[in-house]
């Protein structure tokens, strides 16, 4: 298989924890389910067979599938936005562009281009939305450089030809997963503390009835017969939420933080094998 990695820079990237969370895979599994795939560390690092990946994310997932469909043209459509250098004025301009196709549900390749381009252009490679699910994440002042990888585009595009791509909340999507399928869990964190960023990948927030429904769908795809695998955050109600099933703890860097000096913290990997 061809090397590829992810296309965008994501908050709560797997990159870091690649390794330990591919040596951590069954050693044989039916389906790979993947229900919060966001930046698709995991999918790109291990390239799983037989592989269905979802993000409530529509902007994201139409990146995925306009890669899926046809990864050319939205490699030129990057290639030509490179072309011209980005100052604040051009990145604010492109802002628009995007929020104006997310305002009009336009789903097309020039919005995936648009995705990644600013996705390298914004403040920390956030993506965050208000509200109104308009992006709103300032410039961060690289005029130059390339967006993306162009063997990479190429190379995601074609591993995703024989992957199944959805939207969907994330337990609409596990509905399908059966006994010896493999189902990985990266859901928005939770905070360490309440006065932690929580930040909003989608309008809609990611709340504590939500990591209490997601427990609960672990729990019920165990008893189903099924593998799975989570990572969050180290706290305790995380450590409540899934008692009895195996945990490692593990320090990790965040990437993604306005204090450099908080960017270290403890990620707990749970399985149920």
């Amino acid at each position: 298989m061809s090397e590829i990695s992810p296309f965008v820079k994501w908050a709560g990237g797997k990159g870091q924890l690649l390794e330990e969370l591919i040596q951590r895979f069954p050693h044989e599994y039916n389906n790979y389910f993947e229900p919060f795939v966001g930046g698709g560390a995991l999918l790109f690092g291990a390239q799983p067979h037989n592989a269905f990946i979802n993000d409530i994310n529509q902007q994201l997932i139409n990146v995925y599938k306009q890669l899926q469909n046809d990864a050319k043209t939205v490699l030129d459509i990057i290639t030509n936005l490179d072309k011209e250098n980005c100052d604040k004025e051009v990145y604010l301009s492109k802002r628009t562009q995007f929020n104006e196709k997310i305002s009009n549900n336009i789903f097309d390749a020039e919005c995936a281009a648009l995705f990644i381009w600013i996705n390298k252009h914004a403040f920390n490679g956030l993506y965050r939305v208000n509200k109104q699910g308009l992006y709103n994440v300032p410039y961060n002042n690289k005029k130059g450089g390339r967006s993306c990888i162009p063997n990479n585009i190429l190379g995601i595009g074609e591993y995703l030809k024989n992957v199944s791509i959805s939207c969907l909340d994330f337990e609409e999507f596990c509905k399908n997963v059966q006994k010896g399928d493999f189902v990985y869990f990266d859901s928005p964190y939770v905070p360490v503390s309440t006065t932690a960023d929580f930040t909003s990948y989608t309008k809609e927030d990611f709340k504590l009835e939500d990591h209490q429904r997601l427990a609960n769908l672990f729990k019920n795809l165990d008893k189903k017969g099924a593998y799975v695998m989570l990572s969050n955050n180290d706290v305790e109600l995380v450590r409540d939420l899934y008692a009895g099933y195996s945990f490692t703890s593990l320090e990790v860097k965040r990437l993604i933080n306005r204090n450099a000096n908080d960017r270290v913290g403890k990620e707990v990997i749970i399985t149920n094998y």
